[in-house]
């Protein structure tokens, strides 16, 4: 298995620029290509109308979206177009409580989708549904960026979080090739069971199945002394110097949306490198 088909979505310009520089590096390193999706969101929502609403302003805010797309794509065609590498860009508009659906149709046939992270003081709510969209109903894996970054090529030191759950396990097999392209890679088990068949060897069956693969795999078990587990991930992902953390996307299903669980939003709000999940 390998990427060769890496997919960055964009739907602002203000992120479009990092997310394009971070997925092209990537692509390169992998000798993949890598696709654009510039969506123009049109934040208006049909059935759903307040006091004064009229066909001028649904035009106005249609005529946004496009504005919006079309600017995104001019911007990743210019920064792509002297790159040497294979590349394509989408222009989009879609309505907001359309996005994931959307995503997810494009995402399904990408190896990797590549988004910058979705929580913080200037980022639109349509970010979160972009991330669920190509992790849940998409099926891909997702590398979501932290906020400036170094750029992005293979990682050296990757930081795995195992608990056993098959989420976890599905997002092992999609890092593969990165994980078997990095110098080593860290089995981190916080509190591992004090009962189950693996108690007396926490992460040994995970880590066999990597070294067969020529993962250089080292497991690290961890207590759990802060009240969250991703605060104990994220503290020793800088204390090793991780260049990427590798974890099991959480999420429940609600009205046929994904919402990601407790742990999986604390890691994107957080980390400082990259997290590469699948579910």
């Amino acid at each position: 298995m390998s990427f060769k088909s890496i997919l960055a979505v964009a739907t602002d310009q203000a992120h479009l620029t990092e997310t394009v520089t971070q997925a092209a590096s990537i692509a390169s390193a992998l000798d993949a290509h890598v696709d654009v999706l510039c969506i123009g969101v049109d934040r208006t929502q049909t059935g759903y109308y307040y006091a004064g609403m009229n066909a001028a302003v649904l035009q106005e805010t249609l005529h946004q979206a496009r504005e919006a797309a079309s600017g995104m794509a001019a911007s990743a065609k210019k920064q792509l177009d002297s790159s040497g590498m294979r590349w394509g860009v989408i222009e989009a508009v879609c309505q907001l409580a359309d996005v994931a659906r959307f995503v997810a149709s494009h995402s399904r046939f990408a190896d990797l989708t590549v988004v910058p992270r979705p929580y913080g003081d200037d980022r639109g709510i349509e970010l979160e549904p972009v991330v669920e969209g190509a992790l849940f109903e998409g099926q891909s894996p997702v590398i979501v960026l932290p906020d400036g970054g170094s750029e992005l090529k293979l990682p050296e030191k990757i930081a795995i979080g195992w608990n056993e759950s098959a989420e976890a396990l599905r997002a092992v097999r999609s890092a593969l090739p990165m994980l078997s392209a990095a110098q080593s890679a860290h089995i981190v088990v916080i509190d591992p069971p004090k009962h189950g068949p693996t108690r007396s060897d926490p992460g040994g069956q995970l880590s066999q199945f990597l070294a067969r693969h020529g993962v250089k795999v080292e497991i690290d078990v961890l207590s759990k002394t802060m009240p969250r587990v991703s605060d104990v991930m994220r503290r020793h992902v800088t204390d090793i110097n991780a260049d990427m953390v590798v974890m099991g996307a959480y999420g429940h299903s609600r009205f046929r949306e994904a919402i990601l669980g407790g742990a999986t939003r604390n890691m994107l709000e957080t980390c400082e490198v990259p997290v590469f999940m699948a579910h």
